[in-house]
């Protein structure tokens, strides 16, 4: 006997990502369901060769479904969540609203999975950042190798990181721009196409915005309190794929070609650094894929002794930035800690 599994916020970009990942990875669910708000009920989506239609979240009972893939935004989280967990059922929440719980499990499978255990505690388990996730998945090994002491990071996301919204609006002022028409800015500060924005969520009272202290707090939770972490988040104009330029300081020296050849084993990384003209990854090359990529590998000459390096890390946001890394989550739950009879 197989699972059963609900996509909640499935109309959305991240929740039809995850009805892609559960398919394509042969998911052993015996049912999936769609759900989302009212005003989407009966509306379709794909599920492999299948179609389903969408159900109302506010009128589903949980008891009976083994996981909720949650996609549908803190709001919806925090409301609907642990309604689902009493319910008896295991939530694998992608909004920021559990992250920082203590007690419940922040998890990205290449690099804590042993924490994963902690679900039960609320029956809950976080899904970090997009721009955390591939960043730690990156950072493990060389952690494990060198023991990092600090990372710099500036990130170059995608308008998908901000929903189906960012997406329209980069499609729509681009063409805007060509025609002529007036530039319209709805979902960003600023005009995104043909420009950068160093602002991604909301400013706290230190200057950082919200979007660069998760990245700080949501990588010591995942790989190491000790490891401090500074970031610049900005939005560029590209559809799918974030990419980040990551600088780090370790306690002991590590030369780049050690790094590559961690990395090369690593689970979840795909180096690709040639040193010649397009022998690196770019946002567009990682759309679809579920690696994370890592290129420019080379010593930082500030920083003394060979405890430096510089790298490219480029990853696909929907998928190991929030479809993927759920999917892999409820993989390990359903292998080693939930239990179901065989028919």
């Amino acid at each position: 006997m197989g699972w059963k599994v609900a996509v909640v916020g499935a109309t959305g970009q991240v929740g039809r990502e995850m009805l892609n990942i559960l398919a394509e990875r042969g998911f052993p669910a015996d049912e999936v369901v769609a759900l989302a708000s009212p005003k989407s009920i009966g509306t379709e989506v794909s599920f492999g060769d299948r179609t389903l239609k969408c159900k109302a979240l506010e009128d589903y009972d949980f008891r009976g479904t083994d996981i909720a893939l949650f996609s549908a935004g803190a709001r919806i989280s925090k409301e609907w969540g642990p309604k689902a967990a009493a319910a008896g059922c295991v939530v694998i929440d992608n909004s920021s609203h559990f992250r920082m719980d203590p007690d419940v499990p922040l998890i990205v499978p290449e690099v804590n999975s042993a924490a994963l255990s902690g679900y039960t505690r609320k029956n809950i388990i976080a899904n970090p950042n997009c721009s955390t996730a591939q960043l730690v998945v990156a950072l493990k090994p060389l952690h494990d190798e060198a023991k990092i002491r600090r990372v710099v990071v500036s990130t170059y996301q995608s308008v998908s990181g901000a929903g189906n919204a960012g997406t329209e609006e980069l499609f729509s002022q681009t063409r805007a721009i060509y025609v002529a028409d007036p530039v319209e800015n709805k979902k960003f500060t600023k005009q995104i196409a043909f420009n950068v924005i160093p602002h991604i969520d909301v400013f706290m009272d230190d200057g950082q915005t919200k979007e660069e202290w998760k990245m700080e707090v949501e990588t010591q939770k995942i790989l190491d309190p000790a490891v401090r972490v500074t970031a610049t988040c900005v939005r560029v104009p590209v559809f799918v794929g974030h990419s980040e330029a990551v600088n780090i300081e370790f306690e002991n020296p590590l030369a780049p070609g050690e790094a590559r050849a961690i990395l090369r084993e690593a689970p979840g990384c795909m180096v690709v650094d040639k040193r010649e003209d397009g022998g690196y990854v770019t946002p567009v090359e990682c759309v679809g894929d579920y690696a994370t990529f890592i290129s420019r590998v080379r010593s930082d000459k500030t920083i003394p002794d060979g405890r430096g390096l510089s790298m490219w890390v480029v990853s696909d946001n929907l998928r190991k930035g929030a479809a993927l890394n759920a999917v892999q989550i409820a993989e390990i739950l359903i292998a080693r800690h939930l239990k179901k009879q065989a028919a």
